[in-house]
């Protein structure tokens, strides 16, 4: 058993085969579980070409600095790379001078090499941008390592000790990170100290006030306690917590209730004479604390509270530029219905000038849910975090990214008149995140499933009329983005964003409900001897998530070894509008199965595949949909696979960390008061019929299953069960546990011994 309680499963990784080699009969050589002769050369060829598409590295975030010239300014760049040895993911700072020569140009001059920051968890600079935090994980009990940086040098290093606070939480849910307005305090949120479990020795239990010597002393386990499920396993609660960065004292901040995690803390604006306050993000445990991990139906809420009593010289800081208004997301079409992503709202405060909260502040929505919009038109807000300063100079224009139908977009909003216009280019499929500001121009990187990712740099073509057109100038590379190889292979692919008509519209559809959804088609540009490249439908998980038309890795390297890609966002997925999403919840296994069928319909319909050369192959519900496809459509696909499947909600429902989206989504709406932790016969009914595994008896299909034992959202004996189930029936199955994975099953070596699985299992059915 492992610490957690979860069972490890050994996998014996070689088989001793005969090989006759003419001179030595009954020599022996030592293969890989799985991997014949036949295969082992596909293998080599594969690994070789995949590892060349996992070495690309990635743009994760930038900053800009003024410029010490007072010409230009200076970027910072944070990109990442697997390191399949190490197996885990190295990150780098690499620097550009930025100078924009003209309105057709823009200059940026990289440093020679990038920087590695080893151990770094969090980064992030002042306001001013003179200094800068870098906190670095601690290694087992030792303590937490913070480091303020300047210019030239690290000024000041301080190492809070585990019996303060344990890790600091750098997760993208409860991680907050901020400085105050004058750069003496950084508030953030960090683990709680770990709490004391009972000791005993030879005489029984030792009093805590006991004097007695440490010698023959064991420790206990004491009470268990609710985590928040997947990738939370062995955290503690999130606390809130404000260190002074000249003399390093570090204080919890009081005044919030026990039963509270924070999470996403800023300063509110300072008042002279008063005392500063925190605003952050409370989740109630409630009885029981649900997975959060991709979970924004969970319920919280926004909270102000008294930062401890440090000298400050504040003046005046920044929840917008002028400090006169707090704006916050809204997930609550989420919570409201109890699916776990829906489409966002964006409102604002008033913030107080006394800095005093009062329960009838007035909140004005900026941006709306969105229903059903019409074609072309924003299709409402998906958007899971803002920028630090997202502002244009004007206070009252941010810049953000989010979805819109299968691309990512950048939106301009203002926030007082709730004006959206999309500024990345409208003609381009591509996607498009924006990284950071430079004044009032953004550095955004854009790519596309066949473009790896470039840097560009957007500006305001006329500042000074009311036109709010936007342009994107191209920004040199510090090196090549990827091998010639890579560049050789992609640039031979192509890609469309497919509309697919719904098939027998119901008259109880809702009006969003009925409009086509989108599919985003990959192939190759060379006509080859076959008519069509053999076929793999990709489905992503959730369901409420979407495959975005950005560059994929593991995707390119599929589609660069031969093989068309349909990557489907049935209805359901995010950036269609509410009506559409909402339309999935009581119909899985059924809705969403028949959209992908209709997808591959259209495909073959329009001569871009062959019937019978197709695969399919989807994670967690895109792996529900994997595996009711090859039972509900058994003569469709030649071959599948599968990470981590959702194959029985009546199994899953008691051992995941999420059982009410299994009420959500079988039931619908009604399902969120339905809900218990003690299922009726009849619910387990319904949750068998909507699975996967009543279809079982059915399948064909040869299947790959890719599973991680540490997997608390889908457990690895839900994949088991079902691969076993077609074991009994003779459909050939293999099956690769991953020991120390999670659901997303995303450690590099993991990550890459799993694609290379698919490829080669998809070659060997699909040939």
């Amino acid at each position: 058993m492992s610490k957690n309680g979860q069972c490890m499963i050994k996998l014996k990784r070689l088989l001793t085969v005969l090989a006759m080699d003419g001179s030595k009969a009954g020599s022996f050589k030592e293969m890989p579980l799985g991997i014949d002769a036949t295969t082992e050369e596909e293998y080599a060829s594969q690994s070789r070409l995949l590892q060349e598409f996992t070495g690309i590295s990635s743009i994760d975030k930038a900053w800009i600095f003024k410029s010490d010239s007072g010409i230009g300014s200076q970027a910072m760049f944070s990109i990442s790379q697997p390191n399949l040895l190490a197996n885990k993911r190295k990150k780098f700072i690499l620097t550009s001078h930025v100078l924009r020569e003209s309105n057709n140009s823009v200059n940026f001059q990289w440093a020679p090499f990038p920087v590695e920051m080893t151990g770094v968890s969090v980064m992030v600079p002042s306001p001013s941008g003179a200094k800068l935090l870098v906190v670095r994980d601690p290694e087992k009990e030792s303590p937490c390592q913070f480091e303020i940086w300047g210019r030239a040098q690290v000024e000041k290093e301080f190492h809070i000790p585990q019996s303060v606070h344990g890790s600091v939480y750098a997760d993208g849910w409860f991680q907050g990170i901020s400085w105050n307005s004058d750069e003496t305090l950084i508030a953030y949120v960090a683990e709680e100290p770990c709490p004391s479990k009972p000791t005993f020795t030879g005489q029984g239990y030792k009093n805590s006030t006991s004097a007695d010597k440490d010698f023959g002393n064991w420790t206990g386990q004491g009470d268990w306690k609710e985590e928040w499920g997947e990738t939370y396993a062995g955290k503690q609660q999130a606390a809130l917590f404000v260190m002074n960065i000249n003399s390093g004292e570090t204080q919890a901040v009081k005044g919030i209730e026990k039963s509270l995690n924070v999470g996403q803390v800023v300063w509110a604006p300072p008042v002279r004479g008063s005392h500063q306050y925190l605003v952050f993000v409370g989740w109630s445990e409630g009885t029981r604390k649900l997975g959060i991990k991709y979970c924004f139906n969970r319920p919280c809420a926004l909270y102000a509270v008294r930062a401890p009593n440090f000298e400050s010289e504040a003046d005046g800081p920044e929840l917008n530029p002028d400090g006169k208004f707090l704006l916050f997301l809204s997930a609550r079409s989420a919570v409201d219905s109890g699916v776990h992503s829906a489409t966002d709202s964006l409102h604002i405060i008033d913030w107080p000038m006394d800095g005093v909260l009062s329960s009838s502040t007035k909140i004005v929505d900026v941006i709306p849910v969105v229903m059903c919009a019409e074609d072309g038109y924003f299709p409402g807000l998906y958007c899971s975090s803002f920028l630090s300063n997202p502002w244009l100079s004007d206070g009252c224009t941010m810049i953000l990214s989010s979805v819109w139908g299968s691309c990512q977009v950048i939106l301009s909003v203002n926030v007082l008149s709730g004006e959206v216009l999309r500024i990345s280019p409208t003609d381009s499929n591509f996607s498009w995140n924006v990284l950071t500001l430079d004044g009032d121009n953004i550095i955004a990187v854009s790519s596309s499933p066949v473009d790896v990712p470039h840097i560009k740099y957007g500006y305001l073509v006329d500042k000074e009329s009311k036109d709010t057109a936007w342009s994107w100038l191209n920004v040199s590379r510090p090196t090549n983005a990827c091998s010639e190889k890579v560049e050789s292979l992609i640039s031979s692919l192509q890609f469309s964003i497919l509309k697919i008509p719904i098939r027998d519209v119901s008259y109880s559809l809702t009006k969003g409900a009925t409009k086509p959804f989108e599919a985003i088609f990959v192939s190759s540009k060379t006509k080859r001897s076959d008519p069509c490249d053999p076929l793999i439908v990709l489905l992503h998980g959730g369901p409420h998530i979407v495959s975005l038309s950005s560059f994929s890795k593991s995707l390119a390297f599929l589609s660069s070894i031969g093989f068309n890609l349909l990557i489907v966002n049935y209805r359901g997925s995010l950036g269609f509008g509410e009506e559409a999403l909402q339309s999935l919840p009581g119909n899985i296994g059924s809705q969403d199965v028949n959209d992908v069928l209709v997808a591959i319909d259209h495909v073959i319909d329009m001569g871009l595949a062959s019937p019978s050369k197709i695969a399919v192959l989807g994670g967690s519900h895109g792996g529900f949909l994997t595996t009711h496809l090859i039972g509900q459509a058994p003569d469709k696909f030649a071959a599948a696979a599968t990470r981590n499947p959702a194959c029985n909600l009546a199994l899953m429902v008691g051992t995941t960390d999420i059982p009410d989206w299994c009420y959500v989504e079988a039931y619908g709406s009604e399902g969120k008061n339905t809900f218990t932790e003690a299922p009726s016969a009849e619910h387990l009914t319904l949750f068998h019929r909507k699975s996967p595994i009543s279809h079982s008896s059915k399948v064909k299909t040869p299947t790959l299953f890719l599973l991680g034992a540490q997997d608390v959202r889908l457990p690895v004996f839900t994949g088991l069960q079902y691969a076993r189930a077609l074991k009994e029936k003779g459909v050939p199955v293999k099956v690769i546990v991953f020991p120390n994975d999670t659901h997303a099953i995303e450690r590099p070596q993991s990550d890459f011994e799993s694609f290379l699985n698919i490829g080669v299992w998809f070659k060997k059915y699909l040939s």
